[in-house]
This record gives C-alpha cells, structure tokens and sequence, in this order.
C-alpha cells in the first residue's frame, strides 16, 4: 500500500485515527536484553540492512544513532529491474523496503543496532505489514553482509524467542539479495518533511522514543 499524503477534509479525521494509533504504538518501546554475544570490532565501516515496514521510519531511527555515518532508504530482495517504488508497490517483486546502514563499528555494535531495530524501529510480531503499511514490502527481515552478522542475528531472534520478550511469535526472517538504494525523494525523507501526515503519526514517535529508551547512543 503506498503512503500518500492526506489532504480531504474527511481523511483529517482518519489522520487523528491514525495519530493516536501510531504514537501510541510507537511509545511502547518494548524491553529487550542486549544480545549475549555480539560481532566482534572491526577497523573501518561496516554495513548492516534491515527491512521492517517504511523506510522512512527505519532511516529517521538510525539517522539518530551514535556512530551511524549514513543511512540509506532503498530495496533488498528484489532485482535491479524492478527496484522503483512504483513497481516495488505493486507486491510483485520480492522488494522489501530497507535501510542500508553504514557505521563504525568501535562506537555502536552489530548487536545494539539488531536491539534497536527489534524494540523500537519496528514490531517484528506483524507478518508482512507495519501500522498502516501492508503487503511483503513491508515484511521484517534482515539481510546480512557477513557470516558473523548471520550468527548473531539468527542466535538473537532464538534469544528474544526464548525470553517471551513479545506477546507473539517473531516473524523476522534472514534473507539474502542486493540492495538498491531509493529514489532521491524518499532519501533523508524525515527531516525534509516534517510536517508530512505520515511522518507525524508513524516516524516521530519512534525517534523520541528511540531517545527515551537509548539515552546514551541517541544523538
């Protein structure tokens, strides 16, 4: 289902629907442990990409990471043919919407940005959707760049099952593909659009939640 933006009078009521929905699903960060082991440091950049409904949500949560250089919008799974987000929206293509996240490893782990990523980012119980996004774009999977990424990240969705740290089962899978970065309009789509419907009701709860949970790694 693509985002648009709400306009008729009739969608404001929707809007404050969807307002008080999102904030409150986006305050109830969920407490989970750390991971009991992580990927070890490494020298230089390193990249991690995590699908887990829109990629504006994902991108405005990680942009406010310590330690993240970058974060790009785009789409993993898939093709390059067919990486535009008008085909991706159509659920044809095996896209999800993702996030490529480059960051130094000597200042946040592999293993907080997964806790991130679980907690407050996304709901990894919902299968194939996110609040008001639905359809396998928007599924929870994470795609990793290194056999170490692999391990820790399967080892921490059993570590988060045998928690009961969620109400439901996680359905967040590991998945393997490319990754092609988004149209130039979906980039840095937060802070350019502050005020969008969207962006208010689903995205700024998030970041200040994420800022509430994360003190110390929230920039």
């Amino acid at each position: 289902m693509k985002k648009t933006l709400v306009t008729t009078a009739c969608a404001v009521g929707i809007l404050g629907i969807a307002l008080s929905t999102g904030m409150a699903q986006a305050e109830r960060a969920v407490v989970i442990p750390a991971v009991k082991a992580d990927v070890p440091a490494a020298r230089g950049m390193q990249t991690a990409i995590l699908a887990g409904g829109c990629f504006w949500g994902l991108e405005a949560v990680f942009e406010h990471v310590k330690g993240v250089k970058s974060v790009t919008a785009g789409y993993a799974g898939g093709t390059r043919a067919t990486a535009t987000y008008d085909q991706v929206s159509t659920e044809t293509t095996g896209h999800a919407e993702a996030v490529k996240i480059t960051y130094d490893p000597t200042r946040v782990s592999y293993g907080t940005l997964l806790r991130v990523y679980f907690s407050i980012a996304h709901d990894p119980t919902e299968l194939n959707r996110q609040g008001p996004d639905s359809g396998p774009s928007y599924r929870s999977a994470i795609f990793p760049q290194t056999p170490a990424q692999a391990q820790v990240a399967r080892a921490y969705i059993a570590q988060l099952g045998q928690t009961h740290a969620y109400p439901r089962p996680i359905v967040t899978k590991l998945e393997t593909g490319g990754f092609y970065p988004a149209e130039a309009y979906h980039q840095n789509f937060f802070d350019r659009n502050p005020t969008h419907p969207y962006i208010v009701a689903w995205d700024k709860p998030k970041v200040a939640a994420f800022r509430k949970a994360f003190p110390t790694i929230a920039s």
